[in-house]
């Protein structure tokens, strides 16, 4: 019964991190004007300040996406430990709000902080995987 609990909050926190490019998205088009739903790459391109970097925060959550998703579900079949696995997946989702968080108000040292300590989290996912 623990499993399935930890499963089911390990799915949440995929889908969790799977929403976070539509909540960059959602950043860098709220309250914009002239905001052109015909062609909205063509306007994002022309953005600069926190939309262009919330633009730019979702294309890098896209990336790391499947990187973490499959991460999970190697080291779910390779019998890692359910709770080290669910820690480490809500670490992920953790560092990656603070990812965005610091990407839009531009705090770029710390980004870097936060985005190097969430892909250690997915590279400790295969590590688990492997062993």
């Amino acid at each position: 019964m623990r499993f399935e609990t930890q499963l089911d909050t390990l799915v949440f926190a995929i889908l969790i991190a799977g929403f976070m490019p539509m909540i960059c998205a959602v950043i860098a088009k709220w309250g914009a004007q002239g905001y052109d739903n015909h062609n909205p790459r063509a306007w994002m391109a022309h953005q600069e300040g926190f939309r262009a970097r919330a633009n730019a925060a979702q294309q890098n959550c896209f990336e790391a996406f499947p990187f973490f998703a499959v991460g999970v579900m190697l080291a779910s079949l390779g019998g890692a430990d359910g709770d080290l696995l669910e820690s480490v997946g809500w670490f992920f989702v953790a560092m990656r709000v603070a990812y965005i968080a610091c990407y839009v108000t531009d705090k770029a040292t710390l980004r870097s902080v936060f985005w190097a300590l969430g892909y250690a989290a997915v590279i400790y996912l295969y590590v688990l995987a492997l062993y």
